[in-house]
């Protein structure tokens, strides 16, 4: 898959020092990835939720963090949307962000 907005996941590791290695570890896994279906996605990572509209929310660092990347399976592109605390996330619509 192809990440698009690779440069939110580092200026979030910034200010969250802890979270550097989980998002990296996310990068690495779905840029290797070639999913064709959220099925396949799942796969890897179990605990992500499928929200609608395109958008799949990541737990990140044991559920401290999310993560939400709108996926367009067919043409193999991830865009990052949102990363944030479970906190921010919760103040935010999954689907329309």
């Amino acid at each position: 898959m192809h990440v698009i907005s690779r440069p939110k996941l580092i200026e979030f590791w910034k200010k969250h020092k802890d979270a550097e290695v989980p998002l990296s570890l996310w990068f690495s896994k779905v840029r290797k990835a070639k999913w064709s279906s959220i099925n396949e996605l799942k796969r890897d990572f179990p605990t992500a939720d499928y929200v609608g509209n395109n958008r799949v929310v990541f737990d990140v660092k044991g559920n401290h963090y999310r993560l939400i990347v709108i996926v367009f399976f067919d043409g193999q592109k991830v865009y990052i949307r949102f990363v944030g605390t479970h906190a921010e996330y919760d103040k935010v619509n999954a689907k329309n962000i």
